[in-house]
This record gives C-alpha cells, sequence and structure tokens, in this order.
C-alpha cells in the first residue's frame, strides 16, 4: 500500500518528467533564415536574400507558412515541430513563392501556376502540392446568412450578406425552367 502512495508521489530527488518541446518563440528564426538566404541566393535571388526574413507565428492554425513577397519574409506555423520533415518542406514551399516574385518583376503570376511549380523543383521539391496535408485543424467559416431558393429550397449561407443592388437566383432552377437565364421566380430570399 504504502508502494502504491509512493508511486502517486515522487520523491524530489527523482528526475520529473521530461516537458515536451518548448514552441518555438515567436520572431525571427536565425538558423532558417540563413537557410532561406541561401536557397535564394542559389537561385540568383541575391536582392531577396538580403532582406529575407524566417519567423514562427502561433497566430496561424490551419496554415502550414506564409510567403510575404513584399516584406521578402516567410511565416511558419509553429505545430510544424511537431513534424519535423515538414519544416523544410514548408520553408523550400514558401521561398519558391519569394523566388516566383522576385523573377516576376511586378507582372502578374499564378500563386501555384509554372513558374512556381519550376521554383519548387529547383529547390528540391518536385511534384509539390499547393495545399499541406498535414493533421492542422480545419477553419471553420461562420455562415449567419442564409438565404433560400422559393422554388427549391436549396439553402444558400454566405458570411457576409448579399449587397442590396446584388439580384441572386439558384442556378439549377434558373437552368431547368429558364433556359439558364436569370429569373425572378428563383431569386433567392433571404432567410436569416
Amino acid at each position: 500500500m504504502f508502494d502504491f502512495f509512493r508511486s502517486l508521489f515522487p520523491r524530489p530527488d527523482t528526475p520529473p518528467i521530461a516537458p515536451r518541446a518548448a514552441p518555438p518563440p515567436p520572431g525571427k528564426d536565425e538558423v532558417l533564415t540563413r537557410l532561406a538566404a541561401d536557397l535564394l541566393r542559389g537561385l540568383g535571388c541575391d536582392e531577396m536574400a538580403a532582406r529575407v526574413a524566417v519567423c514562427w507565428n502561433h497566430r496561424l492554425t490551419s496554415t502550414a507558412g506564409l510567403a510575404k513577397p513584399a516584406r521578402a519574409q516567410v511565416v511558419l506555423n509553429p505545430r510544424l515541430r511537431d513534424f519535423p520533415d515538414e519544416v523544410d518542406r514548408t520553408l523550400r514551399h514558401e521561398v519558391a513563392h519569394l523566388v516566383v516574385a522576385a523573377k516576376a518583376r511586378g507582372r502578374r503570376v499564378a500563386a501555384h501556376g509554372p513558374e512556381w511549380r519550376g521554383a519548387c523543383a529547383a529547390l528540391g521539391i518536385p511534384g509539390e502540392d499547393r495545399c499541406h496535408t498535414l493533421p492542422l485543424p480545419k477553419r471553420q467559416m461562420h455562415r449567419p446568412h442564409v438565404y433560400r431558393c422559393p422554388r427549391c429550397a436549396f439553402e444558400l449561407r454566405r458570411t457576409r450578406a448579399i449587397k442590396p443592388r446584388t439580384r441572386l437566383a439558384c442556378q439549377t432552377c434558373c437552368k431547368q425552367h429558364a433556359g439558364g437565364r436569370f429569373d425572378g421566380r428563383f431569386e433567392f430570399v433571404k432567410v436569416r
């Protein structure tokens, strides 16, 4: 019986249970910043490499990382530390965005288009997907505005209210009964 209580209350001289790795402090990560600068220099983006900064942001929840080309900044989700292989992959993914922005020189380029895929291949991650598959929590959108089709009762949920002058109708009903053209009979009515 005494051993049972001893197991519940260990002696002070016993080593404590190792805590889980502390999350990285918010702010600039010098090691990852140097790696990002080396990657950028390797692809001829010396100006971006001189300004680049990599930091951790605890406010990211469902996103693995963000690239901010105007600031030459890469922001990473601290939960990536639970997946060590993904830190490097996400960093290279985001650096590819910086490379594309540096080489585009003001030209509009698709975020995950052919230029970005080429930059990913050059950075050692060919075939990179635009979205991660990490088990991070999904973002839940609150959609308080509900509209209903008067014909089929289809409900349209939106985060923002439809502007007063905008007229939206049920696409399915318009296709079936009006040859695909807008018809006021199928215009959405606000429920709540």
